[in-house]
């Protein structure tokens, strides 16, 4: 098994697979975390629009040193850019919106994904928790769920399990699951299999894997 890939090589290969799942015209939540590096890799000849919950529509990536506007904050309180024709407005709008159904694609950072699709990603039991934010209201709300995680946890332990074993956020939300290891989607008959990371056997990815998964026929390399 080839060298795992650091910490931002991780996250940089599962944020550009992400952008490759934007469409002309969507409308985009971004959550707080990895998912918010997204909006830097929007390819070329896409126009999307990025929403975010404490009231800001048509939010830019992330701005370059000394560009900095302390007004301009996602809703992780990061400053951000923003792009032609943005507007502002109160977060009871912003989530008059999420909960209308009119978020196309919302990504979403975990801390465990089941098998059904359940995800966990809002408290650990014990520790201290500043709130649920909007997470409950995305996954209930937006046309489709992409989970941008690292396949297991800094100890090895796997994320993607048979069943949830933290507090959930959303049971059987998420269409699509997007690590380092790999390209993984949901379906009614369990996790499928669809692209591994460059280096990678499926035997691999199932070995980080408690949840049984299924390998697609179409199985292919993920581009880095």
């Amino acid at each position: 098994m080839p060298k795992p890939p650091k910490d931002h090589d991780k996250r940089e290969r599962i944020v550009k697979r992400i952008a490759r799942e934007l469409r002309d015209g969507f409308y985009v939540n971004l959550g707080i975390g990895m998912p918010t590096l997204v909006a830097n890799h929007v390819p070329d000849g896409i126009q999307v629009v990025l929403q975010s919950e404490n009231g800001m529509l048509g939010m830019g990536p992330y701005p370059f040193d000394g560009e900095e506007d302390p007004d301009l904050i996602n809703a992780g309180k990061e400053t951000v850019s923003e792009m032609p024709g943005t507007s502002y407005f109160s977060s009871a709008d912003s989530f008059a919106m999420i909960r209308g159904g009119h978020i196309d694609l919302s990504v979403l950072g975990a801390m465990e994904v089941d098998e059904e699709g359940s995800i966990a990603n809002w408290m650990i039991p014990g520790k201290m928790v500043k709130g649920m934010g909007g997470a409950m209201d995305l996954v209930a709300s937006a046309r489709r769920v992409v989970v941008a995680m690292e396949h297991t946890t800094r100890d090895g332990v796997p994320k993607i399990l048979k069943k949830c074993t933290l507090p959930l956020t959303g049971a059987r939300v998420v269409d699509t699951i997007v690590t380092e290891m790999a390209y993984i989607r949901v379906t009614p008959t369990g996790l499928v299999l669809e692209e591994i990371a460059p280096g990678l056997t499926p035997e691999d990815v199932q070995k980080a894997t408690e949840a049984r998964l299924l390998s697609s026929p179409h199985l292919k390399t993920m581009e880095c």
